[in-house]
């Protein structure tokens, strides 16, 4: 027989448990609006159109939690042998995705992989959350060791580099532009 005392004390447990749900749930959401996120002007390397571009879009920069220098900027040979083209991954209103401007040049840019920032958060120690996304050039022998050593889908011919998308300590994947179009190939897990 359920008692009234009984009741009392169940109902006293779910709303603790209610109560610790919320402030759980408001420390990530904490973490993602203190996620450090840097003004496009902050990279001096980035062309000036570029960044311009950056900052007419209302881009900013996030970076990983542990990151003391600029990131998430980065350049590379994404479409051809030939040309430098310039990747960022950029936030607008905590939503980040990676912009590659082909050549350098901000009337040509595709985009690629576009996700929540708090989809990036995890636990880093000490209670602390951080943001964990990064980007990095990688080159056609780290392609092929990754899918080699991990499966995932074929690579096609590789002529050119493509861009690391990484949840840091945890997994990436591989962006490769490919006739017209970028494919999603196997990073490091």
């Amino acid at each position: 027989m359920i008692t009234r005392r009984m009741r009392y004390s169940f109902a006293i447990a779910l709303l603790g448990l209610a109560w610790g749900t919320l402030r759980a749930q408001e420390a990530w959401d904490n973490a993602d609006r203190d996620t450090r996120r840097l003004a496009p002007s902050m990279f001096r390397g980035l062309p000036a159109s570029v960044r311009a571009d950056l900052a007419r879009r209302g881009c900013t920069v996030p970076q990983v939690w542990y990151d003391t220098v600029p990131g998430n900027v980065i350049s590379g040979r994404f479409r051809t042998a030939k040309q430098t083209d310039w990747a960022v991954l950029s936030s607008v209103n905590r939503v980040s995705s990676i912009l590659v401007y082909w050549n350098g040049q901000p009337d040509s840019v595709a985009e690629v992989a576009s996700a929540a920032d708090k989809n990036y958060l995890q636990g880093v120690g000490g209670g602390r959350i951080g943001f964990s996304r990064a980007i990095a050039t990688v080159d056609a022998p780290f392609i092929r060791r990754n899918s080699q050593g991990f499966g995932g889908p074929t690579p096609p011919p590789l002529d050119h580099e493509g861009i690391n998308d990484a949840f840091v300590e945890k997994a990436s994947s591989v962006w490769y532009w490919h006739e017209g179009k970028w494919l999603r190939l196997t990073g490091v897990d």
